[in-house]
């Protein structure tokens, strides 16, 4: 469900403004050695700045679908002043996104420091996009870095066909025999780096936190059953990351799919593979599911097995979805083409995508549209409860604070706002991302009220950050248990409080691991 629904999405292409690294300031350029060499940042009226820092040796050639290489070190001076090419995707929604990618040499991370010689408590931000699509560039952290007092550090990693291909050839060339996990093995690379050299920009080691949202969440939920990702951070936060319950491919499945690409590509050997262009692997990786894969060193069975089992023990994890989730994904599928779901075709499609029960729970008259109707279900089932459940996963290693973004007056997000539709996103996926940081590098879009939130959830965030539990001046404690959420919301709407109701808000009894069928 998620491809086809990530496939939907590209269709919200459309010209936007390309986003900018922050305004520099007059005065002398900051320069930092790092264990490969020198780099020249800069100085913004937010703190410093250090771009497009590679932080392994770029992934082409022979190096194509191999494990990340410690970087080369280089003589002179590095300008570290700008972004870099994002990796291989296609166009899509996002600023900036009007044009394919096909980059390779893309492994670089950015840097965003406050003013002051305190070392500092350190988050690592994995970007979604579906694990095919988004660049660390995404967002502009430096003001939340600030607020909060942190060091932020964005990362680009491999993406779709690039990034999680698995072959039987690919696997003859990797040390445990599983291959697929590319992009993976790229995000432990970065940090690292991070544990090598964040030190040297006033960022602590040892106070490192993994944060992403979508795939970028689902990446810290993967990465914390990762037995090969121990020591690498002390803290995780996944935003909208539990759909699919973490879910990663078997090595079988990985396996039969990359030998279906391989065939739409005419090749029968990993030589004929690296030999395509990345335009080709680009148009051919379409149809395909792209994400992690079990079964080896990296990654020896699924996420949710694995942390049920005690992986990452004593590891804080803030977890938490958007009230309105699905709305994006329906939106897309529906009305974007001007194609809302009609009373009439409301049925057959609750049922064939969720069964009769779901049809019965989720009532056309109990809406104010079809597709908010059909969005609601979709919500619920592939986030809301999915997150719950990991929830209750999660207590069991240690401790989990719990939220849910609820702010149902919040903008439609930088994608979706040229479109100019009256379509009601509501608290949808992603939309809380504005909330924390300059999304796509863009100024605020926020209201008065909505800015209050705003700074409520940076100090949240923040105080997470730096001390593993998530608190904010005058606002109640985010839980620290499954049961009780955080709704976090604008004063007008009640403001922030604590939530008993949610699993049976969003249904949840209903959503089992197998569906409502």
């Amino acid at each position: 469900m998620i491809r086809r629904i990530a496939v939907a999405l590209t269709a919200l292409a459309a010209a936007f403004t390309v986003p900018a690294p922050a305004q520099a300031l007059g005065g002398a350029d900051p320069v930092v050695r790092t264990a490969a060499g020198l780099v020249r940042g800069e100085v913004t009226a937010e703190g410093r700045q250090f771009l497009g820092i590679p932080y392994a040796e770029p992934p082409v050639g022979k190096l194509r679908w191999k494990e990340p290489r410690a970087v080369r070190p280089w003589q002179g001076v590095r300008t570290a002043q700008d972004f870099v090419d994002k990796c291989v995707q296609t166009s899509s929604w996002d600023p900036g996104y009007e044009q394919p990618s096909h980059t390779e040499d893309c492994l670089d991370l950015n840097v965003y420091v406050p003013q002051g010689s305190a070392r500092r408590a350190v988050l690592v931000w994995f970007h979604g996009g579906g694990l095919t699509a988004g660049a660390g560039q995404d967002i502009v952290p430096d003001t939340f870095a600030r607020q909060t007092g942190t060091v932020v550090v964005t990362v680009n990693y491999r993406l779709g066909a690039m990034g999680f291909l698995a072959t039987a050839g690919l696997d003859g060339e990797t040390a445990d025999g599983v291959s697929g996990n590319f992009g993976m093995l790229d995000q432990q690379a970065a940090l690292r780096w991070v544990r090598a050299n964040i030190g040297r920009f006033g960022g602590d080691p040892g106070r490192v936190t993994i944060a992403g949202e979508s795939a970028g969440g689902r990446s810290v939920c993967t990465q914390l059953a990762s037995p090969t990702a121990k020591g690498l951070f002390r803290a995780g936060v996944i935003e909208s990351g539990a759909y699919d319950d973490c879910g990663a491919r078997t090595h079988e499945a990985a396996v039969s799919q990359g030998a279906e690409f391989a065939r739409k590509l005419g090749c029968e050997t990993v030589a004929c593979l690296r030999g395509r262009s990345a335009a080709e692997i680009l148009a051919a990786q379409g149809e395909f599911d792209w994400g992690p894969v079990t079964g080896g060193t990296f990654l020896p069975r699924q996420p949710a097995e694995a942390l049920a089992a005690g992986a990452s023990a004593g590891v804080p994890v803030m977890n938490g979805a958007n009230q309105d989730e699905g709305r994006l994904f329906a939106f897309a599928r529906f009305d974007l083409g001007g194609n809302p779901l009609t009373a009439e075709q409301y049925p057959t499609v609750m049922r064939e995508e969720f069964g009769e029960r779901a049809l019965q729970r989720y009532p056309v008259s109990a809406y104010p549209t079809p597709t908010i109707g059909y969005a609601t279900a979709l919500g619920d089932a592939l986030f809301a409860c999915s997150a719950l459940r990991l929830d209750d996963v999660l207590s069991g290693r240690g401790p989990v604070y719990t939220y849910e973004f609820a702010d149902r007056t919040s903008p439609p997000f930088a994608s979706l706002r040229n479109l100019r539709t009256d379509f009601d996103f509501g608290a949808t996926h992603v939309n809380e991302v504005q909330y924390l940081f300059k999304h796509f590098g863009l100024e605020s879009p926020l209201n008065a009220e909505q800015k209050v939130l705003a700074r409520q959830m940076v100090q949240y965030w923040g105080s997470f950050v730096r001390g593993g539990v998530p608190r904010a001046t005058g606002q109640p404690a985010m839980p620290g248990g499954p049961g009780t959420v955080l709704s976090l919301k604008t004063s007008s709407r009640g403001g922030n409080a604590l939530s008993t109701a949610v699993r049976t808000e969003h249904q949840c009894d209903l959503w089992g691991t197998e569906g409502a069928r």
